[in-house]
């Protein structure tokens, strides 16, 4: 049972600047160091390693050693969704009380983290959600506030653009993994729901290996390659320009 301490805690570790633009950083599923995280959060490395230290033990990150390195991710993806969904909250309040002030102008970097990023291990913005509309709307998934359901009809179809369902279902089921095989994912910039969950992570995984998408350098966006608008296009029937996602 969770305890209002524990609560407390857990909110006010995420709540310190430097730990929450750490724990930003990580959103898109990778492993960083020490270093690369500190210049994240604009500390010394010191002062990172007693950041990293604390989140370490509170649960909310995994470090692994590898060699002489030692790289930090987010423990798991409860806590990857615990994060987007602070962010969509914060999106909206946009400041409290008397600070509250008009959003700023949305950069180049803002936009493109908008229009296609990893939310930890799965695809959100204006693509997937587009994505998930089209999967809802051909009865392939089927999202209820309870959370979601992949159909026969939408695992025919995954199978079909080469999506690794099988090792997904793995995942999921594994003993103590305490994965959700099928969920929608409220995407804060959105405000609308992407996929999430195992098959989430199972088609993100399939959009790199078959290079419709790239990772973007030293940010959470991702491009779209010519690839992948074509074939995002025929699988999808979605229609990606420079700068708006439709139907085709």
């Amino acid at each position: 049972m969770l305890s209002t301490s524990a609560f407390a805690e857990t909110a006010a570790l995420i709540g310190d600047p430097a730990r929450a633009n750490m724990l930003t950083a990580l959103m898109d599923g990778r492993a960083l160091t020490a270093s690369e995280l500190a210049r994240h959060a604009g500390v010394a490395p010191q002062t990172a390693s007693g950041h990293l230290a604390r989140l370490t033990t509170a649960g909310l990150l995994a470090m692994e050693r590898q060699g002489r390195h030692r790289y930090h991710r987010l423990a798991s993806a409860s806590v990857a969704q615990m994060l987007e969904s602070i962010m969509a909250v914060s999106a909206d309040l946009g400041g409290a009380g008397a600070n509250r002030r008009k959003s700023p102008v949305v950069g180049p970097r803002d936009q493109a983290l908008r229009r296609a990023r990893t939310c930890y291990d799965h695809l959100a913005g204006q693509i997937a959600v587009a994505m998930a509309d089209r999967l809802v709307e051909r009865g392939y998934i089927e999202f209820t506030s309870d959370g979601g359901a992949l159909t026969e009809a939408g695992a025919v179809f995954l199978h079909g653009i080469g999506v690794d369902l099988d090792t997904a279902s793995a995942r999921s089921a594994g003993r103590g993994s305490g994965r959700v095989f099928c969920r929608p994912c409220l995407d804060w910039s959105e405000r609308r729901p992407h996929l999430a969950g195992a098959v989430g992570a199972a088609l993100c995984r399939t959009c790199f290996d078959k290079g419709w998408i790239r990772r973007a350098d030293n940010t959470r966006a991702v491009a779209v390659t010519p690839a992948g608008q074509r074939s995002l296009s025929e699988t999808f029937g979605l229609r990606i320009g420079s700068e708006a996602v439709g139907l085709a």
